[in-house]
């Protein structure tokens, strides 16, 4: 199970999509881009672009919302990925292959495992 975060990076937000228990490592993100500020995006910057979405269940298809969209490198080497579809309640489920194909998205190492983050 995947999940979208919403970014801002150097003032312009993006999509970060990772394993459902990780965080955005921000130092690793801002690091790969050579980016000087990198945050979480607040709600109220975020969900006016996602009207028909649930808080938290938007869907990582970033090009639909003029958004770039970073995908942590685990998750391409998955067969398939699986999100939310802007419900908690439903979901999608589909090759990996093919949501690269649709996105476009840039894959890195941007997220730290749940088990091993610092509070």
């Amino acid at each position: 199970m995947a999940k979208t975060v919403i970014v801002k990076i150097d003032g312009k937000q993006a999509m970060v999509v990772l394993p459902a228990p990780d965080h955005v490592d921000f130092e690793l993100l801002g690091g790969a881009l050579g980016a000087k500020n990198v945050s979480l995006a607040t709600e109220a910057e975020f969900m006016p672009q996602f009207s028909e979405c649930e808080i938290g269940a938007m869907p990582p298809f970033g090009n639909l919302y003029h958004m770039d969209v970073y995908v942590e490198e685990v998750l391409s080497k998955d067969k398939k990925i699986a999100f939310n579809a802007c419900s908690h309640n439903e979901l999608i489920e589909m090759s990996y292959e093919d949501f690269a194909s649709l996105v476009n998205p840039k894959v890195m190492r941007i997220s730290t495992q749940y088990s091993s983050a610092v509070a």
